[in-house]
This record gives C-alpha cells, sequence and structure tokens, in this order.
C-alpha cells in the first residue's frame, strides 16, 4: 500500500524544487500567483471535506523513533536576544499570547510545563523530501487558547519566533514566523512542544519550544517560537501570505 504522507511529501518536495530551480519569474506573475492561491483553497477544501478534521496522524512506538532526527533551518540563532535567554537557560524566557484575546498570557516555562499537555511520537516530514520519527511532549494548543480567550473575530494563529532566517531582509520580512487557522490550532495533535524524545528541546531542535502540528509540513512547524498572536486576517504581518517561506512561493495550506 502506498504511504500517503510520504507520497505527498515527495510530490511536494519535487514541485517546491522546480520552483526554487527555476521557475521564479513565472510564479511572480500575478495570474499565476491568483491561480496558485485558488488551487491551495480547493486542496485545503477538499482534504477538509474528505478527512475528518480531528482525524489523528499516525502514531509510533518508542522502538521506531529515528536514532538521528535532522536538524534544518535555524539550527544556532545568533540573534542577541535569544543568545542571551540560551546563556541564561531560559530562566527569563515567557510565552506571551496576545493579539485579539480577552485575557492576554504571559507564562515562563514553568507555567506553561503545568498547562494540560499531550506526548505523541509522530513522522516529521520534510519539503525536502526527508522524514524522521520523533517523540514530542508540550502544553496543547486548543485548551491555551481557551485560557486565553479568543475573540469571536479571531481567525488565525500566528508564531512569531527568535531567529532571523533572513539577516539581508528588513526585519519585519527576515524573521522566522508562521500561522494556522483555528481547526488546525484545536486539533488534538497540535501542541507546543518543550520536550523531544524525553529531554528538554535542544537549541538545534527550537529550544525552548516548537509547534508541532502534525497533519502539515515541516516548514510549518515553527521553531523558537516566543510569541502567539490571534488575528482576523494575515495581510498586515511579514509579507502577508501567512509565513516565512509562504512569503517566498511556498503554500500557506501545507496538510498532508
Amino acid at each position: 500500500m502506498i504511504d500517503r504522507r510520504r507520497w505527498l511529501s515527495g510530490l511536494a518536495a519535487a514541485a517546491m524544487g522546480a520552483l526554487l530551480a527555476g521557475c521564479d519569474k513565472l510564479t511572480m506573475n500575478p495570474v499565476v500567483q491568483q491561480g496558485l492561491a485558488m488551487a491551495e483553497g480547493l486542496t485545503r477544501r477538499a482534504q477538509r471535506l474528505v478527512v475528518d478534521r480531528k482525524a489523528l496522524a499516525q502514531e509510533f512506538s518508542p522502538a521506531e523513533i529515528s536514532p538521528d532526527f535532522r536538524a534544518n533551518g535555524s539550527t544556532a540563532p545568533g540573534d542577541p536576544e535569544y543568545r542571551a535567554l540560551v546563556e541564561a537557560g531560559f530562566a527569563d524566557w515567557k510565552l506571551v499570547v496576545d493579539g485579539l484575546v480577552e485575557r492576554p498570557l504571559s507564562l515562563s516555562l514553568a507555567e506553561l510545563r503545568a498547562q494540560p499537555a499531550r506526548t505523541q511520537i509522530t513522522r516529521h516530514d520534510c519539503v525536502e523530501g526527508w522524514s524522521a520519527i520523533g517523540q514530542w511532549s508540550g502544553a496543547r494548543l486548543g485548551p491555551l487558547l481557551d485560557r486565553a480567550g479568543l475573540k469571536e473575530s479571531a481567525r488565525y494563529i500566528v508564531f512569531h519566533c527568535a531567529d532571523t532566517l533572513d539577516p539581508n531582509a528588513p526585519a519585519a520580512l527576515g524573521r522566522y514566523y508562521e500561522s494556522i487557522d483555528l481547526i488546525d490550532a484545536y486539533h488534538p495533535q497540535s501542541i507546543l512542544a518543550y520536550d523531544m524524545n524525553g529531554a528538554p528541546l535542544a537549541v538545534k531542535h527550537g529550544a525552548p519550544l516548537r509547534l508541532r502540528v502534525e497533519r502539515q509540513l515541516g516548514y510549518k512547524h515553527a521553531k523558537y517560537v516566543m510569541r502567539i498572536e490571534a488575528v482576523a486576517d494575515l495581510a498586515g504581518i511579514g509579507g502577508g501570505k501567512g509565513g516565512f517561506w509562504e512569503d517566498r512561493g511556498y503554500e500557506w495550506y501545507a496538510g498532508i
């Protein structure tokens, strides 16, 4: 039987490779961009029509955990604020939850660890074509959002990160960020992971906190999360496409 997640991940990797290899001029064409956006929307709606919105991504046994879980993207952010947090063992780190919420939050790592949690062993599928299995423990995103109290106008959850992935871009465009809608935010496997394979996250894997949104490709799993913002739309954030890589041509909805 064909492994659907691996097949889709490989297909996405091939498509993205073509994009990065020589289709920049084509994809910058407004007509093409409009067509791609429409296709993405159709894919998202079709998948959610066919698949239960709360259906779980496959989980694995401890024996299946990958001996070497590859780290990519930022692996040692050089941003001064982040380096200071690392040197202090994240003692002063706080997760801010704000935006369209009734009760803004500022939580220490210890306070976050006291929130309703979940542990899951899942496969990470990268758009580059590789996969790895890891165990993740973290605070469930849905209950955390309920604690903050989303306002009726909230439609998306934006994750602001500590790493500047493109130092040559303006600050608003160079720092990593990601976003998901409320359906994925309230999925049972959407967690803010602080442990990996039974130990606190290493810096290369996103310490002290990273998003795990298990039914999406790897670039949606934002590392070094500092702030969670509830918003009504994505137009005024970063490049307006919903994420660091989305602003550079990737699909916003990376469901698998």
